[in-house]
């Protein structure tokens, strides 16, 4: 590589975060465009490390920077906004725009130290950690709504608005809204400070949701949310609720490890 291409390179990161929100950063000192996406000049953001391989396992990448920057602040990343995002790491000719993919992958792991964040990347070869092969277990093993439960999620997806929050318990309540079918759900705010975020719906307590994680500042009652009903993924609420035994995918009457210590009794 020579001098002068040396010279006239520098790093971009295109975030696609999982609310739906695209942001671009390079370590040049000024704005560039790539493929119609602003780059935000970032110089305090840099690859900490890029390992590349041949191999089936995971490559390694890491990005470190500081919380200056007002597309990246403490509170988005504690409330999980780069959670999962997918991110492609590269280079870019500021002269030219010529661009070329190093990395792509998501983010996982995220730190915050002061006024730092450090964030682990997870290339795409992860997807090949994971065993293809089902195995048995009582319960079902597809996801709600999803390939092989076959249901449609229209069915059970409604809007509703918040009418009481319990911050301390991380809960939320709707009014007359019958919140039992929304346990082991999900939730998404519309609207307000935290519009795009999700949740897993825990548990139902004196007709309040519990939700996963905390409740992220400036929901207020009002605030207007979409709720996918959840399942607790026996057959029995498979057969009775959903009247969708034929695409259980699990086996609910296999004998369990226990029946191998079990011995016969006298008469």
């Amino acid at each position: 590589m020579s001098v002068d291409l040396l010279a006239t390179t520098a790093f971009f990161w295109r975030i696609e975060r999982r609310d739906g929100v695209t942001l671009g950063f390079t370590s040049h000192d000024r704005d560039l465009m790539l493929n119609g996406l602003t780059l935000r000049a970032a110089p305090g953001i840099r690859p900490a490390a890029i390992r590349l391989t041949t191999d089936v396992t995971g490559d390694d990448a890491q990005m470190d920077g500081a919380l200056t920057h007002d597309a990246i602040s403490a509170s988005d990343l504690a409330a999980g906004r780069f959670d999962g995002a997918a991110v492609i790491v590269g280079t870019i000719d500021w002269q030219t725009g010529n661009a070329q993919e190093l990395f792509s992958g998501t983010i996982g792991e995220t730190e915050m130290e002061g006024e730092a964040f450090s964030a682990r990347l997870r290339s795409l070869k992860a997807a090949l950690d994971f065993d293809p092969v089902p195995r048995t277990s009582p319960g079902c093993r597809a996801r709600f709504c999803g390939p092989g439960c076959n249901l449609s999620p229209v069915r059970f997806t409604r809007e509703a608005t918040v009418s009481a929050i319990d911050a301390a318990g991380n809960a939320v309540a709707f009014g007359g809204l019958a919140t039992g079918p929304f346990v082991f759900g999900e939730l998404r705010w519309l609207a307000g400070e935290a519009i795009g975020l999700r949740h897993t719906i825990l548990a139902e307590e004196d007709g309040m949701l519990v939700l996963d994680s905390t409740i992220p500042d400036g929901v207020e009652v009002g605030t207007r949310v979409r709720l996918r009903e959840g399942c607790d993924r026996t057959i029995a609420t498979c057969a009775a609720r959903f009247g969708n035994a034929v695409n259980f995918r699990g086996e609910p009457f296999l004998p369990g490890n226990d029946l191998v210590a079990r011995y016969p009794a006298r008469g």
